[in-house]
């Protein structure tokens, strides 16, 4: 089979492809910055490239005008709707016929998330699974003459350790012994087994908590010594080139053979990646970071083990293991010691993960004997609810539109991407917030001219359908109702769209499709949280707790309003940010705190939503806005009205 080359820019990527590969299968294999949502289904038009016919004298390649198949019927229809320029191809469906030199737009690369997963404050002890001795041992003679191994054991035992050395420390024992006077530092994991030692010099044992989250990672380094946060940092989830949501990321691993090996091999590039740049950072050896805590949905965790997620993408969504579970960091590959060692929290069950069990420890005193909520709102809903003595969970599958995906206008929460919405309820005229910039946006007096906007985060998601429902904009049931403000409204074939911001690089509208995303989203966490309040008898709550970066950035008063969290009050609504990486943070700061978390999770009941008969009840109960006006008689012209609430009854 023929071979060709292609070059990826402005990376400068280069990639060798076989006659017949799509372009997106090439940049996925080769690593390049490419927008996917449907993971190369050609459903989501993200993966845009442009392709310009002749020589290339700068790669050595002439590019010919039948270097691609012809267009299909997916990019007809793209350019047709106005979603792709005629001049540009969609990746996953342009198949290499020849030479290729392909140019990534702007629009079309992934953008690092401004989205902060910053630690915050938490209260425990310090006492990590590694410490350190420092030790002197006796000057060894003729007659008593113990080995240097028996001399460390019995030196130990003075901080009641009874344990023995490692192979990794037998090598280094008397090399240090010799040029140190005797003396030296051990360095032990949970009090029974020596892991190295080091010379008697100043260095501290580094620990690090790590969240893996289907859309961005975060990395938490301490002082394990003494008790600091020295470094944090976060990075997009590069699995997000084979997939935006979980679901797609599994149809993945099911389409194409060894893709799971490929999400793997990504996700733990990447964790390697920040650990290295941690450890350069802190100017640390090699040796020092030797504890490692990680959390993630129960996909993030299977792929980072190199399990097959596959069970989880069909019921009854078994886990390979939901326990806490250890492993070697070099079985891994990410970069660290032979002596480091990760520990994955343990999971709760189904779609219910180690995320949520993170999360759960950092609230776990203030949840006991009150009636307290724990949300953390992203493709997948975990909830967790305590009542009466009871916890019990469950997860909500609320889809990627308040991540941008599903959103005509959609965008990652990146620089220029509106956050907050606010519409005028007399004027109707919408007043918007960017990424970046602190003045309020409106396309009546200009402003908005003067940055650069590039689409709709999940923050302003949620807050324009609150705005659109409290302004009459939509009725309860979720259509729009143009008559109500004519020069705002645009007709989009047998329905309408509402002009959110106008701009000279093309307007940004909200359709009658993205209110109708959202209803999905909020009615299947709504009818989860439902669910578990039935469980267990729950009436109301003392306080609503929103964990993750999104639940982070939305404001208390759109989560009453929006409906999503049926009897959640605006006033006993609190953000925690990311309590998962901080769950994981307390497990390596504390290791009481892990063995508490392990016996917790074991007494957590588990709902399973999917095989719940009452489901779908409460998810179309919940499709309403409570703020809109009711449903108008008609807003799109009679019959047809009439015949869509027929179809959605």
């Amino acid at each position: 089979m023929a071979e060709h080359r292609v070059i990826f820019t402005p990376s400068g990527i280069r990639a060798t492809a076989q006659e017949g590969q799509t372009l997106y299968d090439v940049a996925l294999e080769a690593g390049v910055d490419m927008q996917s949502i449907c993971g190369g289904k050609g459903m989501c038009k993200r993966c845009q490239v442009e392709v310009e016919p002749g020589s290339h004298a700068k790669y050595g390649i002439t590019v010919s005008e039948t270097c691609l198949s012809e267009f299909t019927r997916s990019e007809e229809i793209a350019v047709r709707k106005g979603l792709m320029p005629s001049d540009r191809r969609l990746a996953c469906r342009a198949k290499i016929q020849g030479d290729v030199v392909a140019e990534v737009p702007a629009d079309a690369r992934e953008y690092e998330s401004s989205i902060s997963k910053a630690s915050v404050a938490f209260l425990t002890e310090l006492d990590p699974s590694v410490q350190l001795y420092m030790l002197e041992l006796p000057q060894q003679g003729l007659d008593d003459n113990p080995s240097d191994a028996e001399s460390l054991i019995r030196a130990l035992r003075q901080f009641e350790i009874e344990t023995s050395p490692r192979h990794r420390t037998l090598v280094k024992l008397q090399p240090i012994l010799a040029q140190n006077d005797r003396r030296l530092i051990a360095v032990v994991r949970d009090d029974r087994q020596i892991i190295d030692i080091w010379p008697p010099s100043p260095f501290n044992v580094y620990g690090a908590a790590i969240d893996i989250g289907s859309t961005s990672i975060a990395l938490y380094v301490y002082d394990l010594s003494q008790g600091e946060l020295a470094y944090e940092a976060s990075a997009m989830n590069p699995q997000i080139r084979f997939g935006e949501d979980l679901m797609s990321r599994v149809s993945y691993c099911m389409l194409n053979k060894g893709g799971e090996e490929k999400l793997t091999r990504v996700v733990r590039e990447q964790v390697a990646a920040m650990l290295e740049q941690a450890r350069v950072t802190l100017l640390l050896g090699q040796n020092q970071i030797l504890e490692v805590m990680v959390v993630g949905n129960p996909i993030m965790h299977h792929l980072f083990l190199g399990i097959s997620p596959v069970e989880l993408g069909q019921a009854p969504f078994t886990l390979a293991t939901k326990e806490m579970f250890e492993v070697p960091a070099r079985i891994l590959d990410i970069g660290l010691s032979e002596s480091a060692r990760v520990t994955m929290l343990p999971l709760i069950g189904g779609h219910v993960g180690a995320d949520t069990t993170g999360a759960y420890l950092t609230q776990m005193d203030e949840m006991e004997g009150r009636s307290v909520l724990l949300v953390d709102i992203g493709t997948n809903a975990e909830i967790v609810l305590s009542h009466g003595g009871r916890v019990a969970a469950a997860s909500s599958p609320t889809g990627p539109a308040f991540e941008g995906a599903e959103i005509h206008a959609g965008v990652r929460a990146s620089r220029g991407a509106i956050e907050r919405v606010r519409i005028d309820p007399e004027t109707f005229q919408p007043r918007v917030k960017i990424i970046g910039h602190d003045e309020w946006l409106s396309d009546a007096d200009g402003s908005a001219l003067e940055h650069r906007t590039t689409g709709i985060c999940g923050s302003g998601i949620f807050e324009v359908m609150v705005e659109l429902a409290s302004a009459g904009l939509i009725d309860r049931s979720g259509l729009f109702r143009p008559e109500v403000a004519p020069h705002r409204f645009v007709a989009e074939g047998k329905s309408w769209k509402f002009l959110l911001l106008d701009r000279p690089d093309g307007p940004i509208y909200i359709m009658q499709t993205d209110v109708r995303a959202v209803q999905l989203a909020k009615a299947a966490l709504a009818a989860g949280v439902k669910l578990l309040t039935d469980y267990l008898d729950c009436e109301s709550f003392d306080e609503v707790l929103l964990a993750g970066a999104f639940g982070n950035h939305l404001d208390s008063g759109y989560v009453a309003k929006i409906g999503i969290i049926p009897g959640a009050e605006e006033g006993k609504i609190r953000s925690i940010g990311n309590a998962a990486g901080m769950g994981a943070a307390m497990a390596l700061y504390n290791r009481a705190e892990k063995a508490k978390l392990v016996e917790a999770v074991r007494q957590i009941e588990k709902v399973e939503t999917a095989t719940e008969p009452r489901f779908q009840e409460y998810f179309v109960g919940a499709m309403d806005f409570p703020t809109a006006p009711q449903n108008s008689s008609d807003s799109t012209g009679g019959r047809g009205r009439r015949r869509r609430n027929r179809e959605r009854a």
